[in-house]
């Protein structure tokens, strides 16, 4: 029996034992039962080992032998490995479709106005975003690499940190103008409609205002007033229409602050967040040529922003 025809006969036992079925194994794998039935005598006969017992009593269902019971296991889960890695030769095949998770905010505010630099460098692969607000399983829904935002640890993941941060208060020119003397002390900001992001305002270490108020040691820091968006690039567009003044993460305000579509207010105040981004990917994946191309761009591009 040549090797082919034992993958032929392992797939037609493995679906008749899963389906207790000659008939159901032969309709999931196009073919007939009596072919079924063919390849599973086959490979009982090669073996010398009985897979189901004969003469059921006329029962419909297919009764698997004590040997069968042990081994069904194991060949099941060699064709989920068989499975994964026909995955890996797709993944790596001509078409080339590397799939990116990352949430809406960071592509709008730093990916999205990059992303054509990666395209000229490698025409031939074929990106997609998966953007999402809360994190995904990257197995079942065909990740091959992500950038996300937090402490670096992510169970079943490689982290590579990509960017750390600071944050800042920022407001557009126009607010500023209309508020310059108020502006003049960082104290007249609770006196100013303030814009806060509550896109992860639960994750521990996430900067607020609160946090911003008691770094730089301002004690009379009370209830702001102003919007609360849970969207950051939502946030930084709301303080480019002027109404009011955003606490700013760094990397997502690069670009507009470069532009001058924002202007950062009181730069000698720091204030650096315990969160940073980070490159995420499987292990398994981690040898992609795509996705080495992907991730060293990523570096590439944070190290001269």
């Amino acid at each position: 029996m040549k090797t082919p025809v034992y993958l032929n006969a392992l797939r037609a036992f493995e679906a008749s034992a899963r389906h207790q079925s000659f008939s159901a194994a032969a309709q999931e794998l196009n073919v007939t039962p009596a072919a079924i039935g063919q390849l599973v005598r086959g490979l009982e006969d090669w073996l010398g080992v009985l897979l189901f017992h004969r003469n059921t009593g006329g029962k419909a269902r297919l009764v698997l032998t004590e040997a069968a019971l042990v081994a069904v296991p194991d060949i099941r889960a060699g064709f989920d490995r068989l499975g994964l890695g026909l995955e890996k030769l797709k993944s790596n095949a001509a078409t080339g479709v590397l799939t990116v998770a990352i949430s809406p905010a960071f592509a709008a505010k730093w990916l999205l106005p990059r992303i054509d630099k990666f395209q000229m460098l490698y025409p031939d692969t074929d990106v997609r975003l998966d953007t999402n607000l809360k994190p995904v399983d990257f197995i079942s829904n065909g990740i091959d690499i992500g950038v996300r935002y937090g402490e670096g640890r992510w169970d079943g993941l490689i982290a590579k940190k990509l960017m750390a941060e600071q944050v800042f208060p920022v407001c557009s020119p126009a607010f500023l103008n209309e508020h310059q003397d108020l502006l003049q002390s960082p104290i007249n900001l609770l006196k100013l409609p303030l814009i806060h992001d509550l896109s992860v305002d639960r994750h521990a270490g996430f900067a607020t205002w609160n946090t911003w108020f008691q770094y730089n040691q301002i004690t009379q820091a009370r209830m702001q007033r102003g919007l609360k968006i849970n969207n950051s690039a939502a946030v930084l567009q709301t303080a480019i229409d002027g109404q009011g003044v955003a606490l700013a993460r760094s990397v997502m305000a690069h670009d507009d602050l470069k532009a001058g579509r924002l202007l950062r207010l009181y730069p000698e105040m720091k204030c650096s967040s315990t969160l940073a981004y980070y490159i995420v990917y499987r292990k398994e994946c981690q040898t992609l040529p795509k996705l080495i191309a992907f991730r060293d761009w990523l570096i590439d591009e944070a190290t001269i922003s």
